[in-house]
């Protein structure tokens, strides 16, 4: 069981904040194991009522650079996880320190485990009806003591002040201790900063962890993952939708880290600056 490996379901178990981050092009990412992002989770639902958490990937990382509102959103988190192996990969190869991936599709069924060991409450926020209530019939089928406070599927459109504050009052009033978010990026990470302070629990934004969780999309096999070749299946899956983006993103990406690759590389051998 997760809960006995982790050791995380005793008050005594739980740990301070993360303070680590380290810096990935424009924007701050936690560092930590897989195991500390569980306990930080925790920490912030107990101790902090409204924060937010955000799982950067090549995408959302890229997204950031772009953007600098996005990306004060991104740093303005109180945890960034590394979803993806690119990211704990450049992380180790900059600072020398193994980084696990902490993707969305391992923390959700990790935290909902733990939650239902510890007796805490989750509220399932976004995505669709037919979505959440898959979500919800499995986490009742794999956790049958987990506490569901409620579940909400939004209108796709851009909410009135007054249905914004109705789903806020909605959502407290149901005492929710994570409230995990399927909105997709970069929606889900402006709703949860715009609703920090409002929303009494910890917010999480877990997009597409939703449809693996509950089983309506296969996740690619672990030796696939590991060689982050996750992007190749869902451009497979959805050509037509994430060509261009894959196409911009990834070649950013990769423009960028060499760029900064080559940088550091001058900073160590100031006495090979001279490419004459």
């Amino acid at each position: 069981m997760l809960t006995n490996a982790l050791q995380l379901t005793t008050p005594a178990a739980i740990a301070p904040p993360l303070q680590l981050k380290r810096r990935l092009l424009a924007s701050d990412i936690t560092a930590g194991s897989f195991k500390d992002f569980v306990k930080q989770v925790f920490w912030l639902s107990e101790h902090k009522k409204s924060s937010y958490v955000c799982f950067a990937n090549v995408h959302m990382l890229v997204e950031a650079y772009r953007d600098k509102d996005f990306n004060q959103i991104l740093n303005n988190a109180d945890v960034a996880c590394p979803d993806g192996g690119p990211l704990s990969k450049l992380m180790k190869l900059l600072y020398g320190e193994k980084q696990d991936r902490v993707a969305g599709m391992d923390l959700l069924p990790a935290l909902l485990q733990e939650a239902a060991a510890r007796g805490k409450s989750v509220y399932f926020y976004g995505s669709t009806d037919d979505v959440l209530e898959a979500v919800v019939k499995t986490a009742k089928q794999k956790h049958p003591d987990l506490r569901i406070a409620g579940h909400y599927s939004p209108p796709f459109r851009k909410l009135t002040h007054i249905e914004d504050t109705a789903i806020v009052n909605m959502i407290n009033d149901a005492n929710p201790d994570l409230v995990f978010v399927a909105l997709g990026c970069p929606k889900q990470e402006r709703w949860m900063a715009e609703h920090k302070g409002k929303i009494n629990a910890c917010m999480l934004g877990v997009g597409q962890a939703y449809m693996t969780f509950a089983g309506l999309e296969k996740r690619l096999p672990k030796w696939a993952r590991d060689m982050s070749l996750e992007w190749v299946y869902r451009l497979w899956q959805e050509p037509g939708r994430l060509w261009k983006r894959y196409l911009i993103t990834n070649s950013m990406f990769v423009a960028l880290t060499l760029k900064l690759l080559a940088s550091r590389a001058v900073v160590k051998n100031p006495g090979r600056q001279s490419f004459s």
